[in-house]
């Protein structure tokens, strides 16, 4: 396998809606292990797996994001969020659009219910920072993104920035960097069709 890397807006990965991971094996924990040293690496507080080109319905997080903290590694296997209150504004980032920051609203409590990487099942409510991560890698499950969230207006202003990933990337591509948005597509669907 390719080792991981976190892809960039506006990389095929990021518009797609995950899949269910059915079983866990070596390779998934051995996944994980990369994924937080990707994180920690970015400097970054959460990170799902199509981040990383991989269409599985699995995020991390740690929102010390210090490696010296691993009592506050959460791992999120088909996560589904079973209860919200409130609202919230609040800034947000994202691994896969480097500097970019915007204003989202969020729902300002949850409780959600996802697998943990023993394969147990389990239940948790969080607020503030924490149900505003979490909310923000569920999305990225669901292939949306942060400044979808936004305001319009707001995000308006971020459009040239957004255009300017944009371009790197087809430059990447051009200079054969990534394979065409079509291949992309072909590879995930076969790691999805590897899952069942």
């Amino acid at each position: 396998m390719a080792a991981l890397q976190i892809v960039h807006y506006p990389h095929p990965a990021l518009r797609w809606k995950s899949k269910p991971i059915k079983s866990i094996s070596p390779e998934l924990r051995e996944t994980v292990n990369n994924m937080f040293d990707l994180m920690y690496e970015a400097r970054g507080i959460g990170l799902a797996a199509n981040q990383v080109a991989l269409p599985y319905r699995l995020f991390v997080i740690n929102l010390t994001s210090d490696p010296n903290e691993p009592e506050e590694e959460f791992v999120f296997i088909n996560p589904e969020i079973t209860k919200r209150k409130g609202t919230a504004e609040g800034e947000e980032g994202c691994l896969s659009l480097p500097l970019l920051y915007g204003d989202v609203k969020r729902s300002e409590e949850i409780t959600l219910e996802a697998y943990d990487l023993d394969g147990q099942l389990f239940e948790i409510t969080l607020d503030d920072l924490a149900a505003r991560a979490v909310q923000h890698e569920i999305d990225h499950l669901e292939g949306i993104m942060f400044p979808d969230r936004m305001v319009e207006a707001k995000r308006i202003e971020l459009d040239a920035q957004i255009a300017d990933f944009e371009t790197v990337f087809r430059q990447q591509q051009q200079r054969g960097e990534f394979p065409s948005d079509d291949e992309i597509r072909e590879h995930l669907a076969q790691l999805e069709r590897e899952l069942d």
